[in-house]
């Protein structure tokens, strides 16, 4: 809207200082031709805003001049900023509207505290694009338009449509009654009841979707943290789940028992090694968990799982004891 975007202008002018029409034009992802129209409605309006002609020329606002923002502690504003660095914002297509609150919260406070603020959020990083081994976290590209439609239907409680394409199926329009929106890892979901039934609908596989005028049926208070563990816990615990008796490190146990979906008995060997039962989703999450492990650990049933096991070993030292 025009309103919101005048006012990211005049904050930008008071954060940075003279801005060319161009820097302002991409910071607000507009036109140059935009930015001028949008220079005069704010003169038009009071704001003292002056251009400076030349090479090293720009927009600027007088001195001294702020907008009324207030309310805001200095703790309260650093706990928005970092959590304006989370990109969950960008999954519910909210990321250009985060941008513009962050430039809000930033001008609501006090001239003695906004540069220690934005320095110590600067000095914070949350969820960073890659981990210490340079495994890139990609997030899910969910059109702006079905974000919103989808959001909108959530927010207001209305019964929602949408064109659904499930893992090795058709693509289908379902109606659904939505419950809440959940981030996991840069991935968006929705949660939903489908003729009373509980549904999770993963966003990026979402290609369009309408907000329907009749009210969704849902209770008017959720817990949806508790809605998406027990989600979760379901959906581990389905499909054909295998126990493992493995033997292992124990400089390695934390890593395999956080790879597994459930830990049974555990005791010492005589060498030192434990002897633990553990539960994963299925063979091949028994198969790939464990051989993460290398040597530092030996399955013991069943039996097929080491057949696996060894048969990977041979691939890979067959592969690389050619000379």
């Amino acid at each position: 809207m025009r309103a919101d975007r005048l006012v990211s202008l005049v904050l930008l002018l008071r954060q940075r200082g003279r801005l060319t029409a161009t820097e302002l034009a991409d910071e607000l992802e507009v036109s140059t031709r935009t930015v001028l129209r949008d220079i005069e409605a704010l003169s038009a309006a009071g704001v003292p805003v002056y251009a400076e002609r030349g090479r090293y020329g720009g927009f600027a606002l007088l001195p001294g001049f702020r907008t009324e923002l207030t309310g805001l502690a200095h703790d309260e504003a650093l706990a928005l900023l970092v959590a304006g660095s989370r990109r969950g914002a960008q999954a519910f297509g909210l990321g250009s509207a985060l941008a513009s609150a962050m430039l809000k919260v930033v001008d609501a406070l006090p001239e003695s505290h906004r540069n220690t603020a934005a320095d110590v959020a600067q000095r914070l990083l949350i969820d960073p694009e890659t981990d210490l081994l340079a495994r890139r976290s990609v997030a899910e590209e969910v059109p702006g338009s079905i974000s919103a439609e989808i959001r909108r239907a959530v927010l207001a409680g209305k019964k929602l449509r949408i064109h659904y394409a499930a893992v090795d199926r058709t693509p289908a329009w379902r109606t659904v009654d939505p419950i809440g929106l959940v981030t996991v890892r840069d991935q968006g979901y929705l949660l939903a009841t489908r003729s009373g039934a509980e549904r999770t609908y993963r966003l990026s596989r979402v290609s369009a979707a309408e907000v329907l005028p009749e009210p969704a049926e849902r209770s008017d208070r959720v817990d949806l943290s508790r809605a998406w563990q027990e989600r979760s816990t379901r959906f581990r615990n389905g499909g054909d789940r295998i126990a493992v008796l493995v033997r292992v490190n124990p400089a390695r146990r934390d890593e395999l028992v956080r790879t597994a979906l459930a830990v049974g008995t555990q005791e010492f060997d005589a060498d030192g090694w434990l002897r633990l039962e553990v539960t994963f989703q299925d063979a091949r999450h028994a198969e790939w968990a464990l051989w993460q492990l290398t040597t530092d650990t030996e399955v013991l049933a069943p039996p097929s799982l080491r057949t696996c096991l060894r048969d990977r070993a041979v691939a890979i030292a067959a592969r690389y004891g050619a000379t």
